[in-house]
């Protein structure tokens, strides 16, 4: 009896064990309880003490994003919801690239030109350009939705002579959009800056200082955006290994041909492997091996060379297009630089109307000095005469009057001496 209790314990014991094991559900339920699970739909995201909404946070920092699709083939329209890594993964794009389009971040004017791609952040224009589409980041701001819809009018009513690149075609209406955006700045604050200007020569106050400091705080923060977009389309010019990596059409075209051409190379080669079995008489000798290798390699120099020689004469056309640009960014930079010129001699008219009523005060002050040495010597006489001694000189009729006459001939003499040395130094002009 108590070998059967003992061996009906062990089969008790080993029950549970054989269902976990038939039931491979219960086992990873058993083995899910020792780890973290997420919260039901319904129970609230948990909190941390400091109040930092941690499931929130990680949903807004990975959330997706809204973007404008403007297609090179088709010129539609749409807008799609891409969150960041697909859209890393759809450009071939690193992160810090699509960083730089991040609207929260405020970084300067960069062109970057990648292998399937070009990231162009210039002004508002924030968008991602291949060969096939542009992906502008959605906006609330007039200038995006008026870059949309014009890049679909150009593409709509391309000529027929017109071979420019889709890339190329986006490019320029971004290039477009943000040098008319900048000269317009430009020429609105050089309109306001006149006038400001003109009235602060003719009446200087506190007003009209305070309104040019403002003025030029904003000539200096749009002189700087001038000058980065300037600097980024010179240093493109310079640099002819980055105009070529902007010809996405091209190396897309290239790929395509080379997979075309591997593809069929190797359907020969599966082609001549099926065939007949091969007979000493039949198969081919070394020195046709030997001469179709040598005929493939020609083939793929001369390829080579006539691609180099299209994306020579393409940087060329993209130098053209870049310079043209650069030609209405340096006008407004010179707009500027002249405005700056300008309140630079404000400045410096100000100041000269300040020293020279600052001298005149100076002058004022030293013939004020001077006249009052000059009383000061009647207080020296009064002071003389007023000791308490006895002496002949009160008892001389008139003498008063002729102490009076003395003194004020002897101060006259003096103040004129003084006149005479600040002439003669050229300390005053008289």
């Amino acid at each position: 009896m108590a070998a059967a209790a003992a061996a009906a314990a062990a089969d008790a014991v080993k029950q549970p064990l054989l269902n976990h094991r038939g039931n491979p559900e219960h086992v990873a339920s058993a083995s899910s309880r020792s780890l973290p699970s997420a919260p039901p739909t319904g129970v609230a995201s948990r909190r941390f003490p400091g109040g930092l909404d941690v499931l929130n946070l990680k949903k807004r920092g990975g959330g997706t994003r809204s973007w404008i699709r403007v297609d090179s083939a088709t010129a539609s329209v749409q807008t799609l919801e891409v969150d960041k890594a697909t859209m890393m993964r759809r450009c071939e794009l690193p992160a810090r690239d699509l960083r730089l389009l991040d609207p929260l971040f405020v970084y300067p004017s960069t062109i970057l030109g990648r292998e399937r791609a070009i990231v162009v952040n210039l002004e508002q224009i924030r968008c991602v350009i291949t060969a096939d589409e542009v992906l502008l980041l959605n906006s609330l701001d007039s200038y995006v939705l008026q870059y949309a819809a014009e890049l679909q009018r150009r593409l709509l009513q391309r000529a027929e002579g017109d071979e420019l690149p889709f890339e190329f075609r986006a490019l320029e209406l971004a290039l477009e959009a943000a040098c008319s955006f900048l000269d317009a700045q430009a020429a609105e604050l050089e309109i306001e800056a006149y006038p400001l200007l003109d009235e602060l020569t003719s009446k200087i106050s506190t007003l009209n200082l305070e309104r040019v400091r403002r003025l030029k705080s904003r000539l200096v923060a749009l002189t700087r955006r001038v000058q980065k977009v300037r600097d980024e389309i010179e240093q493109l010019m310079d640099d002819d290994g980055d105009m070529a990596e902007m010809y996405l059409t091209e190396k897309k075209m290239r790929m395509e041909f080379g997979d075309q051409s591997l593809l069929g190379y190797n359907s020969v080669g599966a082609g001549a492997s099926v065939s007949a079995p091969v007979s000493p008489v039949s198969s081919p000798t070394e020195s046709r091996k030997l001469e179709k290798a040598f005929s493939l390699c020609r083939s793929r120099h001369d390829s080579v060379k006539s691609s180099d020689n299209t994306t020579t004469e393409h940087i060329q056309e993209l130098e053209m297009l870049l310079e043209a640009y650069f030609v209405v960014i340096d006008s407004s930079l010179n707009k500027l630089t002249s405005l700056k010129e300008y309140i630079d001699d404000t400045e410096d008219f100000i100041n000269i109307q300040l020293d020279n009523v600052r001298n005149q005060l100076i002058q004022f002050e030293l013939l004020l000095t001077t006249a009052t040495f000059v009383v000061a010597i009647f207080g020296v006489v009064a002071g003389v005469f007023g000791m308490n001694f006895e002496t002949s000189v009160f008892s001389i009729q008139n003498a008063f009057q002729w102490t009076l006459i003395i003194t004020g001939v002897i101060g006259a003499f003096i103040f004129c001496g003084f006149l005479w040395f600040f002439k003669y130094k050229r300390l005053m002009p008289l």
